[in-house]
């Protein structure tokens, strides 16, 4: 959980640098989010923030229904999408305020808690460790967002293992939301941005095995790259519906 916690501060504090001293115009710079500013995607952070941390300290039904984000309120796009229209209209250095300080906030109330507690979140139940892993995921795809409409290029860093590992113990739930069934456990033999061999291995022998560059299954599973423009592949019954599938975020 400590390593966990620590990449999660680390790309926190890459956000950070990128919105430091950023004007007003800046912030209402489109992002790659259909329909988003910088500044949406800053408060949808900070709400899905605010949502972790209910989360953790088990209030999450009592805001997420001010929210109207509980489970099963319907697609999570669609929810994500009302919550940042009803709110987008806040000044944005109260904006960046509240991101930070929710950032700030969420990161001492999971240091506090048991990783292995199991909390509520928006589609089930998952362990505090995995709320967090959740939180470096999403909190990473939407720094490349801001970064992409500021039009600066970030380095990957290894902290993205863990975004890959989540990817990787999700997928049976993948399949399981999608109606599809795996024919068998799947593994990653993945490399990741400095070299390092990034093997997640099932405890049974594995029917599928997906291989390529870590960062490149992390876009996919984030959705922000089309499996059939990277390098990835495998062998088993189960490649292609894998790359279709896999994503470090709730359904």
């Amino acid at each position: 959980m400590d390593e966990i916690l620590r990449a999660l501060a680390a790309q926190q504090a890459e956000l950070a640098g990128l919105l430091a001293g950023r004007t007003d115009a800046d912030w209402r710079r489109l992002s790659p989010c259909q329909g988003w500013t910088v500044a949406d995607v800053v408060l949808h952070l900070a709400q899905t923030n605010e949502l972790a941390i209910a989360s953790a300290e088990g209030y999450l039904g009592e805001i997420a229904t001010e929210f109207g984000a509980g489970p099963g309120s319907g697609n999570v796009d669609d929810t994500a999408a009302l919550m940042v229209s009803e709110q987008r209209d806040a000044p944005i250095a109260e904006l960046h305020k509240r991101w930070q300080s929710g950032a700030d906030t969420l990161q001492s109330v999971l240091a506090a808690g048991d990783p292995h507690e199991r909390v509520q979140w928006v589609a089930g139940q998952l362990s505090l460790q995995t709320l967090a892993t959740t939180r470096l995921a999403e909190t990473w795809i939407h720094t490349g967002d801001v970064a992409e409409a500021f039009g600066v290029e970030l380095e990957p860093t290894d902290r993205l293992r863990h975004v890959a590992r989540l990817a990787w113990r999700t997928i049976p739930y993948a399949f399981e939301r999608s109606g599809r069934q795996l024919h068998g456990p799947v593994a990653f033999e993945l490399r990741g941005p400095t070299g390092d061999e990034w093997s997640f291995i099932p405890d049974a022998e594995p029917v599928t095995v997906v291989r390529g560059d870590g960062v490149e299954l992390c876009m996919v599973a984030g959705r922000r790259a089309d499996p059939t423009a990277t390098g990835l592949h495998g062998e088993g019954p189960d490649v292609d519906a894998v790359l279709e599938l896999v994503r470090t975020y709730a359904l």
